[in-house]
């Protein structure tokens, strides 16, 4: 049955419209034509999320008259994101709010400028980060994007060729995104903040790690002149800077189901793209209502009054509060629980899993019961009255067609944080850990996800993932149904528990590998035990 959406405000006309023609309120020729001249903001990362938060906040401040410049949009991942979305709506989007009621509001969003598809113009992207006006670079390049190393801590391949080489030859992102801050300290050293929106704990400092990691290797290869490292290490208040940062905003792929709504509205160029890289992606993005973003109070250069459009400016150590109570605690295990068992049960929507009593039960236990006890309070945001919005209305909520799937994507990359780093609160404050049962649900669920059969004995696409096959080559002999002896479960699963770069924490150093090797063994003895022992827990 199909799920109405509802406008708000006025209806539009019945006139067949266009993206690309929608009124913004605003001169957008005129701040065209100035942004490109004078570039402010360039970003990295022209997906969903950027989209709808970063685009909508300055189109507000726009709009308020409080910026009069746009963004600078840089893919380097999908050439098909700019030349099949943004292009053909000249960089015009719609931003779909779809709120818990069921209405849906929908705003015209004209802030990006220019997009550009970087592997194709790498010379333009260049030029701009030169550029003396540029003083702000913003980034949603998933976590994996900072990597420089392997889980054991070895430098990359591609990485270590660019470090060993001349700035102007960097082919990574990392390496070419150093050469071009290179470039812009011998145009004049003008100050610039990096500032990363990505959804990982210390993200900004992950980027400051990155670009130090190519200027001290370069600068001791003679490739650079030696002022480059004291220019990216925040030893000049004129350098660059990279602050940290917390992102909240819950963005699915674009859905059918409002596309079809909005064909029904009069628009005729929204439908949805996958592209070969299987980048999910349409003229409109859809995301929730709840949003927020706290921000390190560290920049070397001027910076969009984004306090105005209820962005929080604050310190250092409130913004790791603030991740930390969400990210080790109030939403992302969270969703990170739902992401395993919902591929291992078959389930399609984040939101059918909250009306799934057990699993519901067990969301709340693992928030209220095993995540609170142990949180940091930012003060700038209650944990309680977070993880209450959380689990009453954003998580339940109908209208957001999120996917277990979706999220389940670089789970090796999100334990450490989202379950190690309570774990390793708990043994701090010497509190009792034999009560816990969500969190090695986690451990065990993800080695059985790794399998790639699901609760009924069917195969599935795993969701892609950095440790994807070195993780699953540990649990290559465990078959679904077999017979295998303590030893040999723990043998199997040891390489993986015991692995800090994965967990943070040894988990052997807990009763939490002891009882996730006993929910693993209990979940591969038949099919449907998946959910027995869910029931039974």
């Amino acid at each position: 049955m199909k799920i109405p959406l509802y406008l708000s405000g006025e209806r539009l006309n019945e006139n067949k419209m266009k993206i690309s023609k929608l009124d913004c309120g605003y001169d957008r020729k005129a701040l065209i034509e100035r942004t490109k001249k004078a570039p402010v903001w360039l970003h990295f990362g022209a997906g969903n999320i950027f989209r709808a938060f970063p685009c909508v906040l300055l189109q507000r401040l726009i709009e308020a008259g409080r910026a009069d410049y746009g963004i600078i949009a840089v893919d380097a991942f999908d050439a098909e994101t700019i030349h099949r979305v943004y292009e053909p709506c000249d960089n015009m989007s719609l931003s779909v709010t779809l709120n818990s009621d069921g209405t849906m509001t929908k705003t015209p969003v004209g802030s990006v400028v220019e997009s550009i598809y970087l592997p194709e113009n790498r010379e333009r992207v260049s030029e701009i980060i030169c550029s003396p006006s540029l003083s702000l670079v913003t980034f949603t390049i998933t976590e994996k994007g900072y990597a420089i190393g392997d889980s054991a801590g070895a430098l990359l391949p591609d990485i270590r060729r660019d470090l060993e080489s001349k700035p102007d030859e960097a082919e990574t992102f990392l390496g070419f995104l150093s050469a071009c801050l290179y470039q812009r300290y011998l145009a004049g050293k003008k100050p610039l903040t990096l500032l990363s929106m990505d959804n990982c704990s210390g993200n900004g400092d992950r980027l400051s790690r990155a670009i130090n990691t190519f200027a001290g290797s370069w600068t001791s290869l003679g490739f650079a002149e030696g002022g480059f490292v004291d220019y990216v290490s925040e030893k000049s208040a004129d350098g660059v800077v990279c602050p940290i940062s917390m992102i909240d905003k819950i963005t699915p792929r674009p859905s059918e189901r409002v596309a079809e709504a909005l064909r029904e509205d009069g628009y005729e160029d929204i439908d949805i793209i996958e592209t070969e890289k299987h980048t999910f992606i349409a003229p409109f993005v859809n995301a929730e209502a709840p949003e927020y973003l706290v921000i390190e109070d560290k920049f070397s250069s001027t910076r969009p009054p984004l306090e105005e459009v209820g962005v929080k400016i604050t310190d250092r150590k409130t913004v790791e509060a603030v991740e930390r109570m969400k990210v080790s605690t109030c939403l992302n295990p969270l969703h990170t629980f739902l992401a395993i068992y919902g591929c291992l049960l078959g389930f399609e929507r984040i939101c059918d899993e909250m009306k799934d009593p057990v699993l519901s039960r067990l969301v709340k236990r693992l928030g209220y019961d095993e995540g609170l006890p142990v949180v940091t309070d930012p003060g700038i945001i209650s944990p309680r009255d977070f993880i209450d919005e959380v689990i009453n209305e954003r998580l339940p909520n109908i209208f957001m067609p999120d996917t277990p799937q979706r999220i389940a994507t670089d789970t090796s990359q999100k334990l450490s944080v989202r379950f190690g780093e309570t774990i390793k609160s708990y043994m701090e404050r010497g509190l009792d850990m034999t009560g816990l049962c969500c969190i090695p649900l986690v451990a065990a669920g993800w080695c059985r996800y790794l399998m790639g059969v699901d609760d009924k004995g069917n195969s599935f696409e795993r969701s892609s993932d950095p440790l994807l096959e070195e993780c699953t080559a540990h649990i290559s002999d465990i078959k679904l149904g077999g017979k295998y002896s303590a030893d040999e479960i723990h043998a199997a699963l040891f390489p993986i528990f015991s692995n800090k770069t994965i967990f943070s924490v040894d988990l052997y150093s807990s009763p939490v590998g002891e009882a996730s090797e006993r929910y693993f063994t209990e979940m591969i003895s038949s099919a449907g035990a998946v959910r027995r022992v869910l029931e039974e827990v």
